[in-house]
C-alpha cells in the first residue's frame, strides 16, 4: 500500500532538506527561512567571499541570481505540492526531482550591499507543464537590490514517453 503523506509535513521535510542537498547553496550559506506555500522567503549573510565588486564592496551577481533563482524554485515546488493530489513519497520525490529552471531573467536594481539578503517569491503563472514565478532580493534596509522572473519546467517519465 502507498501511504500518502500531509502537505505541512511535505513542507517541513523539504524546508529542512533543500539546502543540505544542494551543496552549492550551502557553500554560499543560504538558508530557508520559511517555506509555508505561498509564503517563501531565503535569507543570505553577508560574506566577505562572496564580494563581486572590491570597491563597492557588493556581492557578486551571481550569487543574487543563485539566491533568486532557488527562491524561484522553491515557490514552484511550494505552488505544486499545494495543488496536488497525489501526495506519496515516491510521486513527490520523482516530480520533484525532474523539476528545472528553463529560463531566467535578473534585473540589478541596486548594487548588492547589506549585512542579509532576503529573497522572497511568487506564483505569476502555474501551468501543467511550466511555473513562472516573480522574485525579490532585499538587504537588511528593505533596498530592493534586484527583481528576478523564472520560469520552471515540470516533467515526468510519461511527459517525457509521449514525445
Amino acid at each position: 500500500m502507498i501511504e500518502k503523506i500531509t502537505k505541512k509535513i511535505v513542507f517541513k521535510i523539504i524546508k529542512e532538506r533543500f539546502v543540505k542537498e544542494v551543496p552549492f547553496l550551502k557553500l554560499l550559506g543560504i538558508k530557508v527561512s520559511k517555506f509555508d506555500y505561498p509564503d517563501v522567503e531565503m535569507v543570505l549573510d553577508w560574506n566577505n567571499e562572496l564580494m563581486g565588486n572590491v570597491v563597492q564592496e557588493s556581492l557578486h551577481g551571481g550569487v543574487t541570481a543563485t539566491i533568486l533563482d532557488s527562491v524561484g524554485g522553491l515557490v514552484a515546488v511550494g505552488n505544486f505540492i499545494s495543488t496536488e493530489k497525489n501526495l506519496t513519497a515516491d510521486y513527490l520525490k520523482t516530480r520533484i526531482g525532474r523539476m528545472g529552471t528553463i529560463d531566467m531573467r535578473v534585473d540589478y536594481l541596486l548594487p548588492g550591499r547589506g549585512t542579509i539578503f532576503t529573497a522572497t517569491g511568487r506564483v505569476i503563472r502555474a501551468g501543467k507543464r511550466v511555473t513562472v514565478c516573480r522574485m525579490e532580493m532585499h538587504n537588511d534596509k528593505n533596498d530592493c537590490i534586484a527583481l528576478g522572473t523564472g520560469s520552471y519546467l515540470w516533467s515526468d517519465k510519461k511527459d517525457r514517453d509521449q514525445k
